[in-house]
């Protein structure tokens, strides 16, 4: 062991020592050496001790968790847990900073450390863009709320703005709770009681239950016009309810190889066998485009997110990825609901009537009470056209999309493919990069190679399968969080990574497919382009767009965050700000089925 690795030992081993004492778990030590990768014990993160602050925010993080074992009770917890997933992000929040406060009248070190992380992290706290309310989550304003007037903390001018947005909401359903919260510190019972009623009389949390229930009335309106609706909407609300205890119970989990695995991994087997360049090679032949050509396919790669990372990695970015989910929950629940509403609709099976034979049409037995002699009448169903769909979301991994955009790209990817399934829409998440910035081996090939003249594309590509159109959702829900992985977004060479997408698209048995690329500007790879013409990336995209859009049997759309993109596209739409990423991408879907209902 080296000195570090020693260093590392025994400041765990204090830390340890640290919970032990003060949650009186003195079997904890036990537990974290058997229970190694769980994430119940596993909460000493040691390898990334870069700084002072660092430090300070493990010592912190570690006190509070010793304070929640020791002073917060899960059924309690549970028993008081409001309905609304937005009010029970501030009710996670408001609980921390109880458990927390009590710890700080204990020991005058772990009031040290909290309150030291506290700082630094509302020092850390910047946003690019503040201009109203609509810029400022709920959760990080709240979060500043408590730290202000329970905790005492002691916030920045910028975090005071932050709160600003948010504090007559706060002030007018808490100000005259102060005294009871403050007296009840100690009895969880009472004290998550009392904050899940005020929680739940919030106004602004009143208009959003207003909104889903008016959402439920007409999803039983609709539903109601049709009797095989039932089953179907008990089949949906077990879904739901199983997703909700898989969200409660955290990401670990152990999923069956259903048979649609089985057939994912041969179509996967079978498009991967063929290398990006053969396909584009290909694919150049039949759009008659000798222009663009490939230095050398031979170190690019088409991998499955899960290889890219150890699993505990993943699952590491996938809690962050929910964190962040949290913050959008309630806006992204009712795009969803409206979309599935939308493809219900057009799902909506109709009913053949006075039958000789099928099923028994109920409304009709007032008929043989009255008179006996009247046959009986049989009803049968039978199915409007909605063509069997898969749609393929092709994110831009490029280093520009870094921070803000991909996580509301990752987020959107997740919402959308959990509704689309719901409506038995087919849905695969793509990605794509480069392995290296400045060329990696194929320009180092190059170089050996006494750099001959236009290359052609010159780095090594990185095209990813985050989830593949037969697999469910829940199993692979946690590969989007890998966006969000520091050094995997480098450059972008969009015209392969939608060459490669729609051979995987063509190949599917679906009747409609709908390929769709979100990305934020034209393709960049300065390797490529410092040794070729300076529109030779965009010449491919534009050819190879044009190509699918001629071709008609998969239809292509984009949406271009802060960039208009429609000079590749001919169905194309740009959005300035990210966070109107999802209800753009919700309404182009919807606007898709809805255009295709007229043309049939």
């Amino acid at each position: 062991m080296n000195k570090e690795d020693n260093l590392k030992e025994k400041f765990k081993q204090a830390l340890i020592s640290t919970v032990k004492a003060i949650s009186d778990d003195f079997k904890l030590e036990k537990k974290i050496n058997k229970n190694s990768s769980s994430k119940n014990y596993n909460f000493f993160e040691l390898d990334n001790l870069n700084s002072k602050e660092d430090y300070i925010k493990l010592r912190a993080e570690t006190d509070s968790e010793a304070l929640k074992r020791k002073f917060s009770n899960k059924k309690i917890y549970q028993k008081n847990l409001p309905k609304n997933s937005s009010c029970r992000t501030l009710y996670d929040i408001s609980e921390k900073i109880r458990y927390e406060i009590l710890g700080t009248e204990i020991l005058k070190g772990i009031s040290k450390n909290l309150k030291d992380n506290y700082s630094n992290k509302i020092i850390l706290k910047r946003k690019d863009q503040l201009k109203s309310k609509d810029d400022v989550p709920i959760a990080e304003a709240f979060e500043l709320y408590m730290l202000k007037n329970f905790l005492g903390i002691k916030l920045n001018p910028f975090s005071e703005k932050i709160l600003s947005y948010w504090k007559k909401d706060f002030e007018s359903s808490f100000e005259k709770h102060f005294s009871y919260l403050k007296k009840n510190i100690e009895n969880q019972d009472n004290y998550n009681s009392k904050l899940s009623e005020i929680l739940q009389q919030m106004e602004i949390f009143e208009s959003e239950n207003d909104e889903e229930n008016q959402e439920d009335k007409e999803n039983e309106n609709l539903n109601s016009e049709n009797n095989n609706k039932d089953s179907q909407n008990q089949a949906q609300s077990e879904e739901e309810k199983r997703e909700n205890e898989e969200d409660k119970n955290g990401l670990d989990g152990d999923y069956d190889l259903s048979e649609s695995r089985m057939d994912e991994q041969l179509v996967d087997t079978d498009s991967d066998k063929q290398s990006t360049e053969k396909i584009i090679q290909k694919m150049n032949k039949n759009i008659g485009n000798k222009e663009y050509n490939i230095y050398t396919g031979e170190f690019d790669e088409i991998a499955k997110a899960e290889t890219l990372e150890s699993n505990e990695e993943i699952l590491k970015l996938r809690k962050t990825l929910d964190h962040q989910l949290t913050t959008f929950q309630d806006l992204i629940t009712k795009l969803a609901n409206k979309l599935q509403r939308q493809l219900l609709a057009k799902q909506n099976r109709s009913w053949e009537f006075d039958l000789e034979e099928g099923l028994l049409d109920s409304s009709k037995l007032t008929r043989i009470i009255i008179d006996p002699q009247n046959s009986l009448s049989f009803k049968k169903e039978k199915d409007l056209e909605f063509k069997d769909t898969v749609v393929t979301l092709l994110i831009d991994n490029s280093g520009s999309m870094r921070g803000r955009p991909i996580t509301i790209a990752a987020l959107c990817a997740d919402i959308l493919s959990r509704t689309l399934e719901r409506c038995s829409v087919k849905v695969e998440i793509l990605g794509f990069t480069t392995k290296n910035w400045k060329g990696g081996k194929s320009r180092e090939e190059w170089n050996k190679n006494n750099k001959p003249k236009n290359p052609g594309r010159l780095n090594d590509l990185r095209h990813i399968i985050y989830k593949s159109a037969d697999t469910h959702w829940r199993q692979s829900k946690k590969n989007l969080g890998l966006m969000l992985k520091e050094g995997l977004l480098k450059e972008n060479i969009d015209g392969e990574a939608i060459s490669w997408a729609f051979n995987r698209l063509k190949k599917r048995k679906e009747e409609r497919k709908i390929l769709m690329v979100i990305s934020d500007g034209a393709p960049v790879d300065d390797s490529t382009l410092s040794v070729n013409s300076g529109d030779f990336l965009e010449k491919h995209l534009k050819k190879i767009v044009k190509y699918i859009e001629n071709k008609g049997d998969v239809e292509i759309l984009a949406i271009g965050i802060g960039h208009d993109v429609s000079r590749y596209y001919s169905k194309a739409i740009k959005i300035t700000d990210v966070q109107e990423l999802g209800d753009v991408m919700i309404s182009q879907l919807s606007g898709l089925f809805e255009n295709k209902k007229k043309l049939h």
